[in-house]
């Protein structure tokens, strides 16, 4: 009606015109009040930032801010951190000849690879179609099924670097994968055509496993330069706030709690410490804060500042676990913590404790 765009939906040089100078007519009655909507649409048929304003971005974050609250400029709290915001080198010591047997004895006895499988099933179209069946991609009634092993080679002419890729996922030199490689039985070794990805997986897990057993007894830690900057306590986002605990102690208002049940081990523990009349500030520490070890970072759970004269241990470190069994714990993790704990033995004198705790009543046992 107004010339601005054709029958064939191009838009033209009057809509283009009116629009710079802010002059587009109004529609008409009824359509009045959509008259912004509709020229918002035009105009996307040649700006394709016009209907910016009129999208959300639907995976941005839904929960409040998080930020430092005023717990995080407690004297206790800043004590505590002065005294762990430190970042920290390895340096480690073992036999490489008894890794490799060790290794060897591991992958021999535990590994067992997936053969790759497909699956074929057999069915006829059915005589009569409903939408839901074209949607849902069930147009067949199935008559049988067969499962089978894929037998062809095909997976072998991918290139993996296996000696690079288990090297690089053991932080162990490329002579001593080879040398581990070796000396495993061949029907291992055959294992890896089958499954080269996961044969690639296992056989790195299995030699770490027994590269951190080896290594703890032999780890010293020295500090180097370097502190965290306090922005790591905000960094994490959380899209939803089912597992959010609100609190008063905790240096952010908010605490995010691990597991899936409502009352996980973390949310009971969260809890306790939030009443406590013990406890003067606390803050569940984020993965950015981490201390290096052979088999990887490890970021313990809780830093934990008590009121002074209330208990014997003001300033502790905690790692909580859902069973204090080290059995039920993975070989790595067990070995990680083992590694924390080596360094803060090498830290006693900072006043600060470590420990694995599975309940805030075993947290009180060990500070009182």
């Amino acid at each position: 009606m107004n010339g601005y765009i054709t029958k064939g939906g191009e838009v033209t040089d009057t809509f283009r015109e009116d629009l710079k100078n802010n002059n587009l007519k109004q529609l008409p009655d009824e359509l009045e009040p959509l008259t912004d909507a509709v020229y918002k649409r035009v105009q996307s048929i040649f700006d394709s930032k016009a209907l910016d304003d009129m999208i959300g971005n639907g995976s941005k974050p839904q929960t409040p801010p998080n930020t430092l609250n005023d717990n995080f400029a407690k004297k206790e709290f800043q004590e505590l951190w002065k005294r762990i915001n430190h970042k920290y080198a390895y340096k480690v010591q073992f036999d490489s000849n008894e890794l490799i047997e060790k290794a060897v004895e591991a992958i021999n006895r535990e590994l067992e690879v997936t053969q790759l499988t497909y699956v074929i099933t057999k069915g006829v179209q059915k005589d009569e179609l409903k939408k839901d069946d074209v949607v849902s991609g069930e147009m067949l009634q199935k008559k049988a099924s067969q499962t089978d092993r894929l037998t062809t080679d095909a997976v072998s002419h991918v290139k993996y670097d296996l000696i690079g890729k288990i090297a690089s996922g053991t932080t162990l030199t490329r002579k001593t994968v080879a040398t581990i490689l070796t000396k495993i039985r061949p029907v291992k070794f055959d294992m890896f055509k089958v499954n080269p990805e996961e044969f690639i997986t296992k056989v790195t897990r299995l030699i770490l496993e027994q590269k951190a057993t080896m290594i703890v007894e032999h780890i010293s830690y020295n500090q180097v330069d370097g502190e965290y900057d306090s922005s790591i306590f905000t960094q994490e986002k959380h899209t939803s706030m089912d597992k959010a605990f609100k609190a008063q102690k905790s240096i952010l208002d908010y605490v995010f709690t691990d597991g899936i049940a409502e009352k996980s081990n973390e949310r009971k523990f969260v809890e306790s410490l939030d009443i406590s009349d013990e406890v003067a500030v606390y803050a569940k520490l984020p993965k950015g804060f981490h201390i290096p070890t052979p088999v990887g970072n490890y970021s313990p759970d809780w830093a934990i500042a008590f009121e002074k004269d209330k208990v014997k241990h003001i300033y502790f470190i905690a790692e909580t676990k859902g069973s204090m069994s080290s059995m039920e714990l993975r070989e790595i993790e067990k070995n990680k913590i083992a590694c924390a704990e080596k360094l803060f033995e090498q830290l006693s004198n900072s006043g600060v404790k470590f420990g694995k705790i599975d309940s805030y009543d075993t947290l009180m046992s060990l500070v009182k």
